[in-house]
């Protein structure tokens, strides 16, 4: 009966996050036509760019059921959430688009900046519960905690390179020298590079502010629930 009961509460939250970013959409195809202006279509880019971790983080929960970790399989897949994890994190640096432009009320368009980087942020936390999750079935937790903080800030270190570099999750594949000359150097020679080092500081201390935040209010309530079945 348990079992039957995380499927349904896991329908659920799809269900949710799928009605959500359709509503985004829907709120962004409202600026199209009222505003008769594509300027946001990146957006809905970004936006599908953010499902992407979430789908490889499900299949890595589902294979971890029967299948190991270390196999090729879960490497993979490991290996495609934490390669495109970063632009669920990174749509958080679109606010930087937001600026009167004639077309509509600024409203408006924080409005569908805002909604855009909701659901991308709530995507990109929902896949790191997930591979948080089965962290904690494997390590003590102290080292679960620990890879999770390295991954946001791995993902806060990459908003720097997209956003002030220009290069995504495609360069690994296409250009992987040209990121590995660019982040050695910044290694190398810190000193010429304090944008680097004060971006990607105050992303990892927002991201793991919000994601804190988030883990404790998930298990207050879980353990409320716990708590009334117990009554």
């Amino acid at each position: 009966m348990g079992k039957r009961k995380l499927t349904g509460a896991q329908t659920n939250l799809l269900l949710a996050l799928l009605a959500s970013s359709a509503v985004t959409v829907i709120i962004f195809t409202i600026r199209v036509v009222a505003g008769d202006s594509w300027r946001y279509l990146f957006m809905v880019w970004n936006l599908f760019l953010a499902w992407l971790p979430l789908v490889f983080a499900w299949g890595l929960h589902r294979w971890l059921r029967h299948g190991r970790w270390a196999s090729w399989q879960g490497i993979l897949l490991t290996a495609l959430w934490l390669g495109f994890l970063p632009n669920s994190f990174y749509i958080l640096s679109d606010f930087i688009h937001l600026g009167a432009t004639g077309e509509i009320g600024l409203l408006y368009d924080v409005v569908v900046l805002t909604s855009f980087i909701f659901n991308g942020v709530l995507l990109g936390y929902t896949s790191l519960y997930l591979v948080h999750r089965e962290l904690l079935k494997r390590l003590p937790a102290r080292y679960a905690h620990a890879l999770v903080g390295a991954v946001l800030l791995l993902c806060s270190f990459a908003i720097y390179l997209g956003r002030y570099l220009r290069w995504n999750t495609w360069d690994i594949l296409v250009n992987p020298a040209g990121i590995l000359f660019d982040v050695s150097d910044r290694f190398i020679n810190p000193a010429a590079y304090p944008r680097t080092f004060s971006t990607t500081a105050s992303f990892f201390v927002l991201l793991s502010m919000m994601y804190g935040v988030g883990w404790f209010f998930v298990a207050a309530v879980a353990a409320a629930g716990r708590a009334s079945q117990t009554e």
